[in-house]
């Protein structure tokens, strides 16, 4: 079974405040459902039309349980207290085998 990795790239952070309070709700919740962090903070490098704004990568065992993670109660919260705070993209990918 493939790996699943979450792959998260801000576009903009308009309520860094808010942001802190998304991430203290968040990582626990990520981490409780399986995830674990392989890389977070802010790019050390952008090229093509990236921006260099903060991004992060979490490996799961499985799509499903990334998915999963994402669609858990605890993460949900954490999505309350992020609320507009930001723009970005979240993308849920298969590992090579």
């Amino acid at each position: 079974m493939a790996k699943g990795y979450w792959i998260t790239f801000y576009r903009s952070i308009s309520d860094p405040e808010a942001l802190a309070a998304y991430a203290k709700l968040a990582g626990p919740a990520i981490v409780a459902n399986g995830g674990r962090f392989l890389a977070r903070g802010n790019a050390a490098k952008a090229y093509e039309q990236g921006i260099a704004q903060r991004a992060t990568v979490t490996e799961f065992d499985s799509v499903e349980l990334a998915a999963a993670a994402h669609d858990s109660p605890a993460y949900r919260e954490a999505l309350k207290a992020l609320g507009n705070a930001c723009e970005r993209d979240v993308r849920i990918v298969a590992g090579l085998d």
